[in-house]
């Protein structure tokens, strides 16, 4: 049998090995044969008198017979009464195909596939050849021994050291190296393949972000094409999740129309987004005063069954979808449960893309929730969608191929709402894909991620230098909720409750963990819940990040009429949930005292009453608590987060095919969904860059990026720090970045930090990158000088994150000395510019040279440097301080952080 075969043998048996699962439940005895797969136990698939029945995720094939020592292989539920054997021969059915057509003879299997192609694909697994091997005849037969010893048996799909686990991985090729006999680059990509394996696909070819490929290797194949000629290197695939009105109006674009550029401008600006697809047929795609597609766009709308040419118009100007990598690692796209095209399935790409460039629809509301007007921030930008992420996840060679199709079509913008580990640049394929988007001149946005404040689970994303990254602040609306109990006491919450109110008379009150009799019953999990002791009442149940419409699902089913979610973690409580039942959460305190409260009254009652939407809540931005926190892991030079954004409660366009809730039982249908995460910041900041972008074309991303950045604010109008709600302090650098973004000021900054695409390369010297691993990122020949010093203090970003070295011995002593080197760029008026310096500690001296700087010409430009003196402290303190350069009119500001090692 050839090496395109998937298999393992034993004492002279084959053994057949799908999607490399252990099955040890499966089980042989007395002449029955059943086989698990993916942990499921078929119990009831039994055989007998001869004949053989393969179960798969606990079907059972009653019809499906063999006898006469033939072997019949079922798969997800198929009648295969077609598919007969005969002779000691077997044919291997899969995905319904019926396979009249192929013929075994000379005791010979076939494994068909597809429309009888003889080609087994199993989860990504591909065989370009059409392979036999033998299989002896099944007997009848009371010996387990024997039947082990003698005829074919399923005994494990872990590999051995003869089958090996088939990866997914990006090939990064040095494009400039392809063989003079090669016309074309993808040929000299299959070469190279095909050198290692004969049975391995491509999966994508890359032209853009990255030169090479993608493809299923085995650890061997990959250590033999790792030493072929142009191979830059073979990298595993990483993977994705998604971070998951008023906020127009709360950063003030929906009064102050004569700061923004006029329309035709911006409507050449084409957002690309990457996520979950897109609902066509959102009243947030009108493309009405539109007109027509800018000339330069190549991108198209990828017509599929459920989603069609016209799905695509003048707002909506590209739809693509990338699933390839998805379905190598998952297995195929099951289309009952999501749609192979553009189209979005769960809601979030379409948030997305409307939060970055809805058009404007009147009468926009949640249940009457958030009711007005809803807008994106850029209304006449144009927007593509690039589906990237599944039910499954986000898989990098998936994000690489939109990235590469994206550059291609000729976006402006890419908002990418999703992010992965904490990974070096050049195994990262976001941030790879990002730098050749850069070179382009495109600005890349991203989110922070939802990993909040807790060091266990600290994991900001996407922070290369870049990439905008941005966290996630509230707005100044909450959707309240009051609990009323019987003692007399009020409390307020949140929810998004739209059915039936409660009455107006208290309700019984109980405890979940008073009600059930396992350990975590008060959690209200499923079927933790005694009936008898939660009907007809109110509910109080312990949150646990998150899932309280589910929990509500879970009281409801047990009879209660409503619940009360008490989180257990600080600021989780803002988030409010489009419940299925009168519920609402609130906060750790609160909920302490709700519990004290039942535990002490012998009658205890309670009653819910909806407020509706509240605006003018003060203090307000804070910083959301799920907001990922810096220091950057990987280069914690560079201060991370770069700002943040609304993201907290935010409406926006929903998916016409999923309830507000994520909820499968949830049969409500919505145009408008609220929803939380730094997934819903990154889109504000992308739509307000295509602003900048359509106001100062001439600007570049790095451009951008400080105009939002320096001209970001740390306090409210009152001069108090802005607060993060995770712990109720005044947040920090390490929270909020350069602070919350206002657009206002960020259309007429007076000086920008630019950099340049040398600039980044010489922050990759200075990281320590080697010459390959630069390639990789930069796809170019560039090699650093060996006789120059490189800094990561160099790199000319608007921020400041200082490492200071902890003296030996305990508190250390003496002081270290750090210089930071700077360069501003007048894009204002001819002005001069006084700098000013604020500091949390004295163990730091901070002087700035020169103090002043002239500009007399646009796009002038002024160096200085900033020289920290700093006292040793111990390992891991942290403090802050902030620079400002002020003409009187503009306030460019640089939050410092202080990081002792």
């Amino acid at each position: 049998m050839g090496a395109s075969a998937l298999r393992m043998k034993h004492c002279g048996k084959t053994i057949l090995a799908l999607n490399r699962c252990k099955c040890s439940e499966d089980e042989i005895s007395g002449g029955r044969a059943v086989l698990t797969l993916n942990g499921c136990k078929c119990s009831k698939d039994e055989t007998s008198g001869g004949r053989v029945i393969l179960a798969y995720n606990e079907c059972k094939y009653s019809e499906d017979e063999t006898s006469s020592g033939r072997v019949v292989l079922a798969h997800n539920m198929c009648k295969l009464s077609d598919d007969k054997t005969s002779d000691g021969r077997a044919v291997f059915a899969h995905n319904g195909c019926k396979c009249s057509e192929e013929e075994t003879s000379g005791d010979r299997a076939i494994l068909a596939l597809n429309r009888c192609k003889t080609i087994l694909a199993h989860n990504g697994c591909k065989w370009s050849e059409d392979e036999t091997f033998v299989v002896e005849p099944f007997l009848p037969t009371t010996d387990a021994s024997a039947l082990r010893r003698k005829y074919l048996v399923v005994e494990s799909f872990l590999p051995t050291t003869e089958v090996e686990k088939k990866q997914t991985y990006i090939v990064h090729m040095a494009k400039h190296e392809m063989p003079e006999n090669f016309d074309e680059h993808l040929y000299w990509y299959d070469s190279s393949l095909q050198s290692v394996s004969d049975s391995a696909e491509m999966l994508y070819t890359y032209n853009n972000v990255i030169h090479g490929y993608s493809t299923q290797l085995t650890a061997e194949e990959v250590e033999s094409l790792e030493g072929r000629p142009g191979v830059l290197a073979v990298l595993p695939e990483e993977r994705y999740e998604i971070h998951t009105t008023r906020t127009p109006e709360f950063l003030g674009l929906g009064k102050s129309s004569e700061f923004f550029p006029e329309p035709d401008s911006v409507s050449d600006i084409i957002i690309g987004m990457l996520d979950t697809g897109v609902w066509p047929e959102s009243k947030s795609f009108d493309d009405s005063g539109l007109g027509p597609v800018p000339s330069r766009w190549k991108g198209k709308c990828e017509v599929r069954k459920n989603f069609n040419a016209s799905s695509c118009n003048r707002k909506l100007i590209g739809a693509r979808f990338f699933s390839k990598g998805y379905e190598a690692a998952t297995g195929p796209i099951n289309k009952t449960r999501e749609s192979k095209s553009p189209r979005d399935d769960k809601g979030h790409g379409t948030h997305t893309s409307t939060t970055a460039a809805g058009s404007v629809v009147d009468g926009a509301s949640l249940f009457g929730y958030a009711s007005g007007t809803a807008r994106g921030m850029a209304t006449r930008a144009r927007v593509s969608t690039y589906k990237v992420c599944w039910i499954g996840g986000c898989f990098g060679t998936d994000i690489l191929a939109g990235m590469d199709k994206a550059l291609e079509d000729g976006v402006n913008i890419l908002s990418i709402s999703l992010g992965g580990g904490v990974s070096d640049y050049y195994r990262n394929s976001i941030a790879i894909g990002a730098f050749t988007a850069m070179e382009r001149g495109i600005l890349v946005s991203c989110s922070a991620g939802n990993s909040g404040p807790s060091s266990y689970r600290r994991s900001l994303s996407n922070s290369a230098p870049w990439i905008i990254t941005v966290g996630a602040g509230t707005l100044d609306r909450d959707f309240r909720a009051y609990v009323n109990l019987g003692n007399g006491k009020t409390f307020s919450g949140a929810s998004l409750y739209g059915g039936k109110p409660l009455q107006d008379s208290l309700l019984p009150l109980v405890y979940a963990g008073n009600a059930s009799n396992v350990t975590e019953g008060n959690y209200c999990l499923e079927g933790t819940l005694i009936p008898e002791k939660v009907a007809g009442k109110i509910v109080l149940c312990d949150g646990d990040f998150g899932g309280s419409v589910q929990m509500g699902m879970v009281v409801k089913d047990a009879g209660g009429v409503g619940m009360i979610v008490a989180n257990i973690e600080v600021g989780y409580e803002l988030f409010a949930h489009p419940h299925l039942l009168p519920a609402t959460d609130v906060g750790p305190i609160i909920g302490n005292t709700i519990r004290d409260y039942f535990l002490s009254d012998p009658n205890p009652t309670a009653t819910i009453i909806f407020g509706g939407t509240k605006l003018g809540i003060q203090r307000s931005p804070v910083v959301a608590t799920f907001s990922s926190r810096g220091p950057n892991l990987v280069t914690p030079e560079i201060l991370k987060p770069d700002l943040i954004a609304p993201g907290v409660n935010i409406l926006a366009g929903w998916s016409g095919a999923f309830g507000p809730s994520y909820l499968s039982v949830d049969t409500r249908r919505v145009e408008f969904n609220i929803i939380s995460g730094t997934s819903m910041a990154c889109p504000h900041v992308s739509g307000l860059s295509a602003l900048l972008k359509a106001a100062h074309p001439e600007w570049s991303s790095a451009a951008i990026r400080s105009a939002l950045m320096t001209t970001a604010y740390t306090a409210y109008k009152n001069g108090e720090k802005l607060i993060d709600f995770a712990n109720g302090k005044p947040s920090t650098p390490f929270d909020h970045g350069a602070g919350h973004v206002d657009p206002l000021t960020a259309f007429d900054p007076g000086l920008v930090y630019d950099i340049t695409l040398n600039d980044y390369l010489n922050f990759l010297c200075a990281s320590n990158y080697s010459p390959t691993q630069i390639r990789i990122i930069a796809r170019s020949n560039f090699t650093c000088d060996m006789s120059k010093t490189y800094s990561i203090a160099d790199l000319n970003y608007p921020s400041f994150a200082v490492l200071l070295q902890t003296a030996p011995g305990e508190g250390g002593g003496g002081s270290g000395v750090v210089k930071y080197t700077r360069t501003l760029t007048n894009v204002g008026s001819p002005a001069t510019y006084k700098t000013w310096v604020s500091s949390e500690t004295e163990s730091v001296k901070i002087a700035v040279e020169p103090e002043s700087l002239s500009f007399r010409e646009l796009n002038e430009k002024k160096t200085y440097t900033v020289t920290f003196t700093a006292d040793s402290m111990p390992s891991g303190t942290s403090s802050f301080a902030r620079l400002e350069w002020s003409d009187g009119k503009h306030k460019v500001g640089s939050p410092i952080a202080f990081i002792w090692i």
